[in-house]
């Protein structure tokens, strides 16, 4: 069932990023909106749209969620092998999404300053990166 629910959400996924889903979406509205007047822009012909439009975003955002986190964590997975055979890598950034907010903002502050040394030698000694100064 998983592996079910995994497939259909990447076929989903992949058809709804196209320009021709995009266009069957556009038919539907032009139509809804066409038939307006044939239903005197009634609270029951606005309901059509609220309530498919609704349904369709809500079913969306569970498939969609779905293969951004497969994508992701395929993506960490290969970092992290990346990371494990380089030799001069630290193996410590290796399953850093599970890193607490605090150790990752004292990496970013490490490489924040790795980055100004990098560029006082590169520039000069007496030049200073602005966006690093905040």
């Amino acid at each position: 069932m998983v592996r079910g629910f995994q497939r259909l959400a990447c076929m989903v996924a992949d058809g709804v990023g196209t320009w021709w889903a995009f266009l069957i979406a556009l038919i539907v509205v032009a139509a809804w909106a066409l038939t307006g007047p044939l239903f005197g822009f009634s609270d029951s012909w606005q309901l059509v749209i609220n309530t498919g439009t609704t349904i369709v975003t809500f079913l969306m955002v569970f498939l969609i969620q779905a293969t951004q986190n497969r994508d992701s964590r395929a993506l960490h997975l290969k970092l992290d092998e990346l990371i494990r055979a380089t030799k001069s890598a630290r193996n410590t950034f290796a399953d850093l999404e599970d890193a607490t907010e605090e150790e990752l903002h004292q990496l970013q502050l490490e490489f924040r300053r790795l980055r100004q040394q990098g560029l006082r030698r590169a520039n000069g000694a007496g030049r200073r990166d602005p966006v690093l100064d905040r």
